[in-house]
Protein backbone atom coordinates (compact mmCIF):
# COMPACT_ATOMS: atom_id res chain seq x y z
CA UNK A 1 0.00 0.00 0.00
CA UNK A 2 2.70 2.34 0.70
CA UNK A 3 4.53 1.67 -2.26
CA UNK A 4 1.27 2.47 -4.36
CA UNK A 5 1.16 5.87 -2.57
CA UNK A 6 4.34 6.51 -3.29
CA UNK A 7 4.07 5.51 -6.85
CA UNK A 8 0.85 7.39 -7.33
CA UNK A 9 2.53 10.63 -5.36
CA UNK A 10 5.30 10.19 -8.47
CA UNK A 11 3.77 9.88 -11.37
CA UNK A 12 0.98 12.92 -10.64
CA UNK A 13 4.13 15.56 -9.50
CA UNK A 14 5.99 14.34 -12.40
CA UNK A 15 2.71 14.99 -14.37
CA UNK A 16 2.52 18.18 -13.31
CA UNK A 17 6.12 19.25 -14.72
CA UNK A 18 4.84 18.30 -18.17
CA UNK A 19 3.45 21.64 -19.58
CA UNK A 20 5.98 23.75 -17.36
CA UNK A 21 7.23 26.96 -18.64
CA UNK A 22 10.34 26.57 -20.82
CA UNK A 23 12.36 29.89 -19.17
CA UNK A 24 16.34 30.34 -19.01
CA UNK A 25 17.87 29.32 -15.52
CA UNK A 26 16.81 31.20 -12.60
CA UNK A 27 14.89 33.82 -15.08
CA UNK A 28 12.10 35.40 -13.18
CA UNK A 29 9.59 35.81 -15.44
CA UNK A 30 7.04 37.85 -13.70
CA UNK A 31 9.18 41.14 -11.74
CA UNK A 32 8.45 42.10 -8.61
CA UNK A 33 5.83 44.76 -8.09
CA UNK A 34 7.24 48.05 -6.02
CA UNK A 35 3.97 48.49 -5.01
CA UNK A 36 3.67 45.16 -3.47
CA UNK A 37 4.71 46.23 0.64
CA UNK A 38 7.20 43.35 1.86
CA UNK A 39 6.81 41.17 4.55
CA UNK A 40 10.07 40.13 6.67
CA UNK A 41 10.44 38.04 9.07
CA UNK A 42 13.35 35.98 10.90
CA UNK A 43 13.25 32.49 10.76
CA UNK A 44 12.04 31.74 14.71
CA UNK A 45 9.40 34.40 13.90
CA UNK A 46 7.88 32.04 11.11
CA UNK A 47 8.19 29.66 12.72
CA UNK A 48 6.16 30.63 15.86
CA UNK A 49 3.84 32.45 13.18
CA UNK A 50 2.59 29.00 10.99
CA UNK A 51 1.93 25.80 11.67
CA UNK A 52 4.67 23.01 10.89
CA UNK A 53 2.94 21.78 7.65
CA UNK A 54 2.63 25.53 6.32
CA UNK A 55 6.05 26.21 7.65
CA UNK A 56 7.34 23.29 5.22
CA UNK A 57 5.22 24.31 2.79
CA UNK A 58 5.56 28.35 2.62
CA UNK A 59 9.56 28.58 3.71
CA UNK A 60 11.01 25.56 2.91
CA UNK A 61 9.33 24.93 -0.72
CA UNK A 62 7.78 21.60 0.10
CA UNK A 63 4.71 19.85 -1.50
CA UNK A 64 2.15 17.85 0.21
CA UNK A 65 0.96 15.17 -0.86
CA UNK A 66 -1.85 14.96 -3.77
CA UNK A 67 -5.49 14.97 -3.27
CA UNK A 68 -4.43 15.80 0.59
CA UNK A 69 -4.75 19.46 0.85
CA UNK A 70 -8.04 21.36 2.30
CA UNK A 71 -9.10 23.40 -0.68
CA UNK A 72 -8.80 20.75 -3.40
CA UNK A 73 -12.22 20.20 -3.90
CA UNK A 74 -13.57 23.24 -2.42
CA UNK A 75 -16.04 25.49 -3.88
CA UNK A 76 -17.43 28.41 -1.54
CA UNK A 77 -17.39 31.96 -2.37
CA UNK A 78 -15.03 33.86 -1.51
CA UNK A 79 -11.32 34.83 -1.58
CA UNK A 80 -7.98 32.72 -1.20
CA UNK A 81 -4.99 34.38 0.46
CA UNK A 82 -1.54 33.74 1.19
CA UNK A 83 -1.59 32.19 4.31
CA UNK A 84 1.93 33.12 5.53
CA UNK A 85 0.67 37.30 5.18
CA UNK A 86 -2.75 37.04 4.30
CA UNK A 87 -2.68 38.68 0.87
CA UNK A 88 -4.96 38.30 -1.53
CA UNK A 89 -4.09 36.06 -4.31
CA UNK A 90 -7.07 34.17 -6.12
CA UNK A 91 -10.87 34.48 -5.99
CA UNK A 92 -13.38 31.08 -6.25
CA UNK A 93 -14.19 32.66 -9.79
CA UNK A 94 -10.68 31.80 -11.02
CA UNK A 95 -10.53 28.30 -9.63
CA UNK A 96 -11.27 24.88 -11.42
CA UNK A 97 -11.02 21.11 -11.17
CA UNK A 98 -8.19 20.07 -13.02
CA UNK A 99 -7.72 16.56 -11.20
CA UNK A 100 -4.34 17.14 -10.70
CA UNK A 101 -4.71 16.66 -7.11
CA UNK A 102 -3.92 20.04 -5.80
CA UNK A 103 -5.85 23.40 -6.36
CA UNK A 104 -5.71 24.82 -9.15
CA UNK A 105 -6.70 28.61 -10.68
CA UNK A 106 -6.57 30.05 -14.22
CA UNK A 107 -5.46 33.24 -13.46
CA UNK A 108 -4.17 35.53 -10.28
CA UNK A 109 -5.61 38.63 -8.76
CA UNK A 110 -4.40 41.49 -10.50
CA UNK A 111 -1.27 44.14 -8.76
CA UNK A 112 1.49 41.50 -8.94
CA UNK A 113 0.88 39.58 -5.62
CA UNK A 114 2.69 36.52 -7.20
CA UNK A 115 6.28 36.23 -8.70
CA UNK A 116 7.03 33.33 -10.69
CA UNK A 117 10.75 32.39 -11.26
CA UNK A 118 12.66 29.10 -13.19
CA UNK A 119 13.15 26.57 -10.55
CA UNK A 120 15.39 23.21 -11.98
CA UNK A 121 14.68 21.07 -8.88
CA UNK A 122 14.40 17.71 -9.09
CA UNK A 123 15.45 17.35 -12.29
CA UNK A 124 12.79 18.92 -13.96
CA UNK A 125 12.38 22.60 -15.69
CA UNK A 126 9.21 24.02 -13.79
CA UNK A 127 8.02 27.67 -12.93
CA UNK A 128 7.86 28.27 -9.24
CA UNK A 129 4.89 30.77 -7.92
CA UNK A 130 6.00 32.66 -4.80
CA UNK A 131 3.93 35.32 -2.84
CA UNK A 132 5.29 38.76 -3.13
CA UNK A 133 4.84 40.31 -0.37
CA UNK A 134 6.26 36.98 2.03
CA UNK A 135 8.21 35.48 -0.25
CA UNK A 136 6.32 32.19 0.86
CA UNK A 137 6.60 29.18 -1.90
CA UNK A 138 2.97 28.91 -3.19
CA UNK A 139 3.63 25.66 -5.92
CA UNK A 140 4.13 25.94 -9.83
CA UNK A 141 2.29 27.75 -12.73
CA UNK A 142 1.98 25.02 -15.89
CA UNK A 143 0.95 26.03 -19.57
CA UNK A 144 -1.83 23.35 -19.65
CA UNK A 145 -4.55 25.02 -18.38
CA UNK A 146 -8.11 24.57 -19.76
CA UNK A 147 -9.52 27.45 -19.97
CA UNK A 148 -8.89 30.68 -22.50
CA UNK A 149 -6.00 31.46 -20.19
CA UNK A 150 -4.10 28.31 -20.75
CA UNK A 151 -2.44 28.48 -17.69
CA UNK A 152 -2.97 26.46 -14.45
CA UNK A 153 -1.52 27.40 -10.99
CA UNK A 154 -1.12 24.43 -9.15
CA UNK A 155 -1.33 25.51 -5.49
CA UNK A 156 -0.89 24.15 -2.24
CA UNK A 157 -3.73 24.70 -0.16
CA UNK A 158 -1.45 24.40 3.45
CA UNK A 159 0.13 27.71 1.53
CA UNK A 160 -3.24 29.40 1.50
CA UNK A 161 -6.29 30.65 3.73
CA UNK A 162 -9.45 31.58 2.72
CA UNK A 163 -11.88 34.55 3.35
CA UNK A 164 -15.31 33.57 2.40
CA UNK A 165 -17.78 36.28 0.57
CA UNK A 166 -19.68 38.24 3.03
CA UNK A 167 -23.04 36.56 2.27
CA UNK A 168 -21.44 33.02 2.94
CA UNK A 169 -19.39 34.21 5.91
CA UNK A 170 -22.54 35.71 7.74
CA UNK A 171 -24.32 32.12 7.05
CA UNK A 172 -21.52 30.15 8.53
CA UNK A 173 -19.80 32.60 10.88
CA UNK A 174 -17.77 30.52 13.53
CA UNK A 175 -16.25 30.95 16.72
CA UNK A 176 -13.56 29.20 19.00
CA UNK A 177 -13.25 28.12 22.30
CA UNK A 178 -10.47 25.74 24.12
CA UNK A 179 -11.65 24.02 27.11
CA UNK A 180 -9.55 21.85 29.12
CA UNK A 181 -11.78 19.88 32.19
CA UNK A 182 -9.97 16.28 32.85
CA UNK A 183 -9.56 13.76 30.15
CA UNK A 184 -10.17 15.20 26.76
CA UNK A 185 -11.82 12.06 25.48
CA UNK A 186 -14.81 12.74 28.20
CA UNK A 187 -15.01 16.43 26.74
CA UNK A 188 -14.66 15.48 23.23
CA UNK A 189 -17.65 13.02 23.44
CA UNK A 190 -19.66 15.95 25.13
CA UNK A 191 -19.26 18.32 23.07
CA UNK A 192 -19.27 16.58 19.53
CA UNK A 193 -23.61 15.99 20.48
CA UNK A 194 -24.29 19.98 20.93
CA UNK A 195 -26.19 21.39 17.94
CA UNK A 196 -24.50 24.58 16.67
CA UNK A 197 -20.98 22.53 17.14
CA UNK A 198 -18.96 22.03 14.30
CA UNK A 199 -15.81 20.43 15.13
CA UNK A 200 -13.85 19.65 18.55
CA UNK A 201 -10.47 18.29 18.60
CA UNK A 202 -8.87 17.45 21.09
CA UNK A 203 -5.32 17.98 21.70
CA UNK A 204 -3.18 19.99 24.46
CA UNK A 205 -2.31 23.73 25.48
CA UNK A 206 -1.10 26.11 27.88
CA UNK A 207 2.24 24.56 28.64
CA UNK A 208 5.66 25.33 26.98
CA UNK A 209 6.77 22.51 25.17
CA UNK A 210 6.85 22.97 21.68
CA UNK A 211 5.26 19.99 19.72
CA UNK A 212 4.23 17.82 22.87
CA UNK A 213 3.00 14.47 22.18
CA UNK A 214 0.83 12.76 25.18
CA UNK A 215 3.21 11.00 27.05
CA UNK A 216 5.18 13.76 27.78
CA UNK A 217 2.01 15.46 28.78
CA UNK A 218 0.96 12.52 30.96
CA UNK A 219 4.08 13.23 32.85
CA UNK A 220 3.18 16.65 34.14
CA UNK A 221 5.82 18.53 33.44
CA UNK A 222 4.87 20.39 30.17
CA UNK A 223 2.20 22.90 31.50
CA UNK A 224 0.14 21.20 28.73
CA UNK A 225 -3.27 20.45 29.54
CA UNK A 226 -5.80 18.20 27.99
CA UNK A 227 -8.17 20.05 26.26
CA UNK A 228 -10.82 20.35 23.21
CA UNK A 229 -10.42 23.21 20.69
CA UNK A 230 -14.36 23.70 19.49
CA UNK A 231 -15.42 25.25 16.73
CA UNK A 232 -18.87 26.41 16.86
CA UNK A 233 -22.12 28.73 15.46
CA UNK A 234 -22.84 31.25 17.22
CA UNK A 235 -26.26 32.17 16.20
CA UNK A 236 -27.13 27.92 16.91
CA UNK A 237 -25.25 27.74 20.39
CA UNK A 238 -23.71 30.58 22.61
CA UNK A 239 -20.81 30.59 24.33
CA UNK A 240 -22.59 30.94 27.81
CA UNK A 241 -24.20 27.36 26.82
CA UNK A 242 -21.31 25.66 25.84
CA UNK A 243 -20.09 26.94 29.42
CA UNK A 244 -23.38 25.93 31.26
CA UNK A 245 -22.32 22.02 30.04
CA UNK A 246 -19.12 22.34 30.47
CA UNK A 247 -19.15 23.46 34.19
CA UNK A 248 -22.10 20.66 34.21
CA UNK A 249 -20.42 17.98 32.85
CA UNK A 250 -16.49 18.10 35.27
CA UNK A 251 -16.10 19.33 38.29
CA UNK A 252 -14.81 22.98 38.41
CA UNK A 253 -13.95 22.82 42.09
CA UNK A 254 -10.92 20.33 42.17
CA UNK A 255 -7.39 21.79 41.88
CA UNK A 256 -5.65 19.72 38.94
CA UNK A 257 -7.95 16.74 39.02
CA UNK A 258 -10.99 14.98 38.06
CA UNK A 259 -11.74 12.53 39.83
CA UNK A 260 -8.84 9.15 39.56
CA UNK A 261 -7.27 11.28 37.33
CA UNK A 262 -4.43 13.76 38.75
CA UNK A 263 -2.43 16.06 37.62
CA UNK A 264 -1.92 19.62 35.81
CA UNK A 265 -2.46 17.84 32.72
CA UNK A 266 -6.10 17.79 34.15
CA UNK A 267 -6.95 20.66 35.50
CA UNK A 268 -10.47 23.13 34.70
CA UNK A 269 -9.60 25.49 32.36
CA UNK A 270 -10.93 28.39 29.70
CA UNK A 271 -8.48 29.58 27.25
CA UNK A 272 -10.23 32.15 25.87
CA UNK A 273 -9.16 34.26 22.14
CA UNK A 274 -10.42 37.56 22.76
CA UNK A 275 -11.83 40.43 25.57
CA UNK A 276 -15.18 39.20 24.87
CA UNK A 277 -14.58 35.54 25.87
CA UNK A 278 -12.71 36.43 28.77
CA UNK A 279 -15.31 38.39 29.82
CA UNK A 280 -18.06 35.63 29.41
CA UNK A 281 -16.40 33.40 30.87
CA UNK A 282 -15.31 35.53 34.05
CA UNK A 283 -18.98 36.46 34.47
CA UNK A 284 -20.52 32.48 34.22
CA UNK A 285 -17.73 31.84 36.90
CA UNK A 286 -18.98 34.74 39.06
CA UNK A 287 -22.25 33.96 38.70
CA UNK A 288 -22.04 30.27 39.64
CA UNK A 289 -20.05 31.34 42.77
CA UNK A 290 -22.39 33.63 43.78
CA UNK A 291 -25.31 31.60 43.84
CA UNK A 292 -23.58 28.49 45.28
CA UNK A 293 -24.00 26.25 42.68
CA UNK A 294 -21.12 24.07 43.93
CA UNK A 295 -20.33 23.14 47.54
CA UNK A 296 -16.80 24.83 46.88
CA UNK A 297 -15.57 27.71 44.61
CA UNK A 298 -14.76 27.25 41.12
CA UNK A 299 -10.81 26.77 40.51
CA UNK A 300 -10.92 26.71 36.93
CA UNK A 301 -8.39 28.67 35.41
CA UNK A 302 -9.09 31.48 32.76
CA UNK A 303 -5.75 32.18 30.81
CA UNK A 304 -5.20 33.53 27.19
CA UNK A 305 -5.23 31.47 24.31
CA UNK A 306 -1.27 30.64 22.96
CA UNK A 307 -1.78 27.53 20.80
CA UNK A 308 -3.31 24.44 20.31
CA UNK A 309 -1.23 21.12 19.52
CA UNK A 310 -3.70 18.59 17.87
CA UNK A 311 -3.14 15.36 19.73
CA UNK A 312 -2.23 12.02 18.48
CA UNK A 313 -4.82 10.49 15.60
CA UNK A 314 -6.16 7.86 18.18
CA UNK A 315 -7.13 10.16 20.73
CA UNK A 316 -10.09 11.67 18.42
CA UNK A 317 -13.43 10.84 18.80
CA UNK A 318 -12.19 8.22 20.98
CA UNK A 319 -14.96 7.29 22.80
CA UNK A 320 -17.17 6.77 19.57
CA UNK A 321 -14.98 4.21 18.73
CA UNK A 322 -14.13 2.37 22.37
CA UNK A 323 -17.56 2.36 23.96
CA UNK A 324 -17.14 -0.90 25.18
CA UNK A 325 -13.78 0.00 26.75
CA UNK A 326 -13.93 0.17 30.35
CA UNK A 327 -13.29 4.17 30.82
CA UNK A 328 -15.44 4.65 28.44
CA UNK A 329 -18.60 2.48 30.51
CA UNK A 330 -17.60 3.37 33.85
CA UNK A 331 -16.60 7.36 33.02
CA UNK A 332 -17.70 8.68 29.95
CA UNK A 333 -20.97 7.29 29.75
CA UNK A 334 -22.45 8.41 32.88
CA UNK A 335 -21.64 12.12 31.89
CA UNK A 336 -23.39 11.18 28.51
CA UNK A 337 -26.11 10.04 29.92
CA UNK A 338 -26.62 13.12 32.58
CA UNK A 339 -25.96 15.41 28.96
CA UNK A 340 -29.09 13.89 27.75
CA UNK A 341 -31.13 14.18 30.29
CA UNK A 342 -30.17 17.66 31.40
CA UNK A 343 -29.25 19.33 28.45
CA UNK A 344 -31.61 16.86 25.19
CA UNK A 345 -33.05 20.42 23.79
CA UNK A 346 -29.10 21.35 22.86
CA UNK A 347 -28.60 18.41 21.13
CA UNK A 348 -27.67 17.38 17.34
CA UNK A 349 -30.97 16.49 15.81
Amino acid sequence: MKFRSLFLYVVLFSSCSAGAQKNKPGQTTYSNNKNVQKMELSDQEWKERLTDEQYYILREKGTERPFTGKFVFTKDKGTYKCAGCGEPLFTDDMKFESHCGWPSFDKEIAGGKIIQTQDLSHGMVRTEITCAKCGGHLGHIFDDGPTETGVRYCVNSASLSFEPAEAERTANATDTITLGGGCFWCIEAIFEELDGVVDVRSGYSGGTLTNPNYKAVCSGTTGHAEVVEITYKPDVIRLEDLLEVFFTLHDPTTLNRQGADVGTQYRSVIFYRNDGQERIAKNVIATLNAEKVFPNPIVTQVAPFTRFYEAENYHQEYYGYHKEEPYCKMVIKPKMDKLRKVFGEKLKK
